[in-house]
């Protein structure tokens, strides 16, 4: 384990690794030629290893925009896009992904995970470095890195200079332009999430175009679009604000609404914000976030001081009395209350996976689709919401994209729990309808209680619309061949769809239609799993700090290592919260498969005792790695934050 300063240049001395080919099935964004790294000798490459699903790689898209336009001359980013789920292996649908989030630099496609083996990455979403001389000098994993590279480049920069390795000059980008096809003219372009509005109009979340538009009841009739269409976080009118991938949507009930002076909630994904709109004149007021994404400040406190991060949906839940965030960022449910101005954490730890329980201990994977079935004595919370009758349980369904899961929040005596009623953890998922126990989807994104007090779910990557029924644990399926449905409601009784990439509203659960059941199969990650020892096994997280910079210890340990698994009973020893970085695991035998969550963070200033007030940043990560216990396997689990490892 690296913990000191050490200088980039000497990391690289130590650590001459000549970085493999990437190789793949095809290249978008290149305009049809196939880069080679003999080709790019003189430049820096940073491969970015990413998943469409992972909401921290959408996040580290995002990061690099101003690194790369920083060393255009310099650098070239590729991202090697290493797929999680089925979905993300098709073809079509990683070009739509790449338009949907503004990707312009060269994009390998790696279905069968080659690259991702052959530079030994274990997470989602990995950044390696290599020099211009084609040697790997750095490689970190997560979020939260581009201070570092660009304190790396600082360096390596004038040294390779110096030495005559440098090539400089701007790399063509090849322009993707918006597909020429009828779906380019419409009115939406990859929308998220419906709302559906009294009197019976619809509110559309319009994330490519960064706006909302109000539909007739139809879905088809544009009413008035709200923002500017330009990504932006600016407040005023209709006609002049704006939103960046704006998601999920909130009615506030009338009492609340009369207070605050706005009637909707917006989760604004990529701005970090929520944004308050009110629906007499479209005006928008940013009402909770700071614009900044949380890494580990604290969760709660004045709306307007609190950091969010990814809000993906949001709902007005009764029991809890205020507005539930789908915090898909961190996997966490938020709770913002309009009147007093605050946000709170109501469920979750920041931990990724799937455990129930009490809200403060359970474990959840990117939520990103809210529900409730209002109780008529609360009022009504949406326009089509199923009320209730006396005696029934208030449940929150909420969907977990990443353990392709649908689960609940109900109120109990000393507080609120997690439940889960499909869903199997993170690396398994497929299309199977039957009992809950037996059922399985694929990476989720919506939810909408029908009418009948069943739940609908968009399962996303199935491409499907789903059921459960409460009442009997049974799973099956409406209606398939739905694109990428990705949040829904209801509009007098009948089930209205985000079509994601077929870029419109769809009805496509006609009154009447009978559910089917499929008997389809189990699928698992093509991520193969480390082999590690049934026993003793050491743990140890790889960090070093930037250059300039040192571990900040002047108030206490610099470093926190939290080891938790699942299922729980395959950690014997080494489970719980530490300030090493390090730390020998005992394995239970008898269990085959399972998944170690590894939570590690470190702080780090920079190492210059005359500056009053130096730079510090938190460097934060969360892996969930997927393990095979064999008396054979590695004794040795090395995972890498930042930095190298030296073995």
């Amino acid at each position: 384990m690296l913990t000191g300063n050490v200088n980039t240049s000497q990391q690289q001395r130590r650590a001459r690794v000549r970085a493999p080919e990437p190789s793949g099935r095809a290249w978008l964004n290149t305009g049809g030629t196939t880069p080679r790294l003999a080709e790019l000798r003189g430049k820096f490459v940073l491969l970015d290893f990413w998943a469409f699903c992972c909401v921290n790689c959408l996040h580290v898209i995002d990061e690099l925009r101003p690194l790369e336009r920083e060393f255009a001359a310099e650098l070239i980013t590729i991202g090697v896009h290493s797929p999680k789920f089925e979905h993300e292996a098709d073809p079509d649908a990683l070009s739509a992904a790449v338009e949907r989030y503004d990707v312009d630099h060269p994009v390998l496609d790696d279905p069968e995970l080659a690259t991702w083996r052959d530079y030994a990455v274990k997470a989602w979403p990995t950044l390696v470095l290599i020099d211009p001389e084609g040697y790997v000098v750095h490689q970190a994993a997560g979020e939260g890195h581009v201070e570092a590279l660009r304190r790396i480049l600082g360096e390596l920069v004038p040294e390779h200079e110096r030495r005559g390795t440098l090539r400089r000059g701007a790399e063509h980008r090849v322009e993707t332009p918006e597909p020429d096809t009828p779906e380019s003219d419409t009115t939406l372009r990859f929308p998220t999430k419906v709302l559906g509005l009294e009197g019976g109009t619809l509110l559309v979340a319009d994330s490519a175009r960064h706006s909302l538009v109000e539909f007739a009841a139809d879905g088809e009739t544009p009413l008035r679009r709200i923002g500017t269409g330009r990504r932006g976080n600016a407040d005023g009118d209709a006609e002049f604000a704006s939103f960046s991938e704006p998601g999920g949507m909130a009615l506030l009930p009338e009492r609340v609404a009369a207070r605050v002076g706005y009637d909707v909630v917006v989760a604004d994904t990529v701005n970090h914000l929520l944004r308050g709109l009110r629906l007499a004149d479209g005006a928008v007021v940013t009402v909770a976030g700071t614009g900044e994404q949380w890494r580990d400040e604290p969760h709660s406190g004045a709306a307007s001081r609190t950091a969010l991060t990814s809000p993906w949906d949001v709902t007005w839940w009764e029991p809890a009395g205020g507005v539930v965030i789908a915090m898909a960022g961190n996997h966490t449910l938020g709770l913002f209350d309009p009147v007093a101005e605050s946000i709170t954490r109501f469920a979750g730890t920041t931990v990724e996976g799937l455990r129930d329980g009490p809200v403060t201990e359970a474990f959840l994977a990117q939520p990103s689709g809210l529900a409730v079935a209002a109780n008529t004595e609360a009022g009504a919370t949406e326009a089509g919401a199923t009320e209730l009758g006396a005696g029934e349980p208030e449940r929150l369904w909420f969907v977990d994209a990443e353990t392709s899961a649908l689960r609940w929040v109900e109120p109990t005596d000393g507080g609120f729990e997690v439940h889960t009623a499909v869903g199997r953890g993170l690396f398994d998922f497929g299309h199977s309808d039957g009992p809950a126990a037996d059922a399985l989807l694929q990476h989720p994104l919506g939810v909408a209680v029908l009418p009948d007090g069943t739940v609908a779910v968009c399962d996303t990557y199935n491409g499907a619309i789903r059921r459960y029924e409460p009442a009997s644990g049974e799973v099956s399926t409406l209606v398939t061949g739905v694109a990428e449905p990705s949040g829904a409601t209801t509009s007098e009784g009948e089930l209205v769809v985000a079509a994601s990439t077929a870029h419109r509203l769809e009805r496509p659960v006609p009154p009447g239609v009978t559910a089917r059941l499929i008997e389809g199969g189990s699928q698992r990650v093509n991520r193969p799993a480390t082999e590690i020892s049934s026993g003793e096994v050491e743990l140890t997280v790889v960090f070093d700090p930037p250059p300039g910079q040192k571990l900040d210890e002047r108030y206490g340990p610099a470093t926190r290592l939290e080891v938790s698994s699942s299922p729980e009973n395959m950690l014997v020893e080494g489970a719980g919260v530490g300030t090493e970085l390090s730390r020998r695991l005992v394995l239970a035998a008898g269990i085959e498969h399972g998944v170690l969550h590894v939570v590690a963070q470190a702080a780090s200033c920079d190492d210059d005792s005359e500056v009053e007030h130096p730079a510090c940043r938190l460097t934060r990560q969360d892996w969930g790695v997927p393990v095979r216990l064999d008396s054979g396997g590695s004794e040795r689990l090395p995972l890498v934050m930042g930095g190298m490892d030296e073995q």
